[in-house]
């Protein structure tokens, strides 16, 4: 049994001392970049080999390699199985929760609630044991619990990631995967889309009851569409004041491309009146600290909501959500007459068909494309105020 380190570059599996590997790659370096994939070698009773991948520490291998020695003593037929004849969904859970590139996603949260959520019917499960049947009643139990079928297919989709993942590094094998292949959806195509946009009234009501943090979220959103774990996430390095555009990094957005977003006037005078902190990069912030969790923001949101007199809620008739600003940017950028490719790449959608291929707006574009936005909302934002202040203007007499 042996702890073999494998080249990021060339994909040699070698020792664990080496410090520069045959291609030229320095190994010392990439393994303290957590680059390196190390793997437990282990002989078989037939004389056959085993390689199994354990991570991307010497301290995992190093683990791995101490149980697969105990396993070898307590049950030596256990070593004979695959991985997937072995492992429960719960030791996989811990595996790809673990993995370097999933922790450093913006959804880590969501994705380790909605794993942990689907372990509390599957953990001590062995993964090759699943099949599809069990997918559709965990499906029908959790609809029995309230839950929505966008939430169930939610849950299904992050494991069914989790389970692709494992599949490519020879943890599971094809019946796993062929499980989650071949289980329906609960929520039907485009069956959870809402119409609720938040009018340029409702949106002022808002703006003039919020605490500072959120009137800031507010503007931001309704003047760029971006999400708010983008708007969370943001920090002073994404702002390029030269160009004055917000250069949003690939791993921050939903679609996991770098998105290139026009500043106008009103976003110019939120970064310009907010503080910044000496002991991080975050922009938009509570009492000058990030906030970590969608929780606190959502719960500003509906406050001011009451306070407005706008119902709140999904499922609430005629409710809004802090998401519906991002639609009704869209709306509004329609009625302002803005091309459907400048509104796509603005705020972050997919071109389709040939404008995938051929369309390429330069920022100038978007820059131009934002001020015909801004016009006509800047138009809206007058004619609002003035039916306001003749709504309330005192009569004579």
């Amino acid at each position: 049994m042996a702890i073999l380190a494998e080249c990021p570059r060339c994909h040699k599996r070698q020792a664990v001392k080496n410090r520069i590997c045959s291609c030229g790659d320095d190994l010392v370096k990439e393994k303290r970049l957590q680059k390196v994939r190390y793997w437990v070698v282990n002989r078989l009773p037939n004389g056959k080999q085993r390689w199994e991948p354990v991570g991307l520490s010497i301290e995992e291998a190093r683990a791995a390699e101490g149980k697969r020695r105990a396993q070898k003593v307590e049950n030596p037929g256990i070593l004979e199985k695959a991985p997937a004849e072995r492992m429960t969904f719960a030791e996989l859970a811990d595996w790809y929760l673990d993995l370097s590139p999933v922790k450093k996603l913006s959804s880590y949260n969501r994705i380790r609630q909605g794993i942990a959520n689907f372990n509390r019917a599957f953990g001590t499960r062995i993964v090759s044991t699943l099949k599809p049947l069990d997918l559709e009643d965990y499906q029908e139990r959790r609809e029995e619990e309230g839950r929505a079928p966008a939430t169930i297919d939610m849950e299904i989709s992050l494991v069914k990631t989790m389970v692709a993942k494992a599949f490519d590094n020879d943890l599971v094998d094809g019946r796993t995967v062929k499980a989650f292949r071949v289980v329906k959806r609960k929520l039907k195509k485009a069956g959870n889309a809402r119409k609720r946009t938040i009018t340029i009234e409702e949106y002022l009501k808002l703006v003039d009851v919020a605490p500072d943090h959120l009137k800031a979220f507010l503007t931001v959103a309704f003047n760029t569409g971006m999400r708010t774990g983008e708007l969370r996430a943001l920090r002073w390095s994404h702002i390029d004041r030269e160009k004055w555009v917000i250069r949003l990094p690939a791993d921050l957005s939903k679609e996991r491309r770098a998105k290139v977003i026009p500043i106008n006037h009103h976003v110019k005078q939120v970064l310009a009146d907010l503080p910044r902190a000496i002991h991080h990069d975050f922009v938009l912030t509570y009492q000058n600290e990030p906030i970590v969790t969608p929780g606190g923001l959502k719960n500003s949101f509906i406050t001011a909501c009451g306070k407005a007199g706008i119902p709140y809620g999904q499922h609430v008739p005629n409710g809004i959500t802090f998401h519906g600003l991002r639609r009704t940017v869209k709306t509004n950028m329609v009625n302002a007459g803005v091309d459907h490719v400048y509104r796509d790449i603005i705020l972050g959608h997919s071109l389709h068909g040939m404008d995938v291929h051929y369309m390429a707006p330069s920022e100038g574009d978007l820059h131009r494309a934002i001020a015909r936005y801004t016009e006509w909302l800047d138009g809206q934002l007058v004619l609002q105020s003035v039916d306001h202040s003749v709504d309330h203007k005192p009569k004579n007499g």
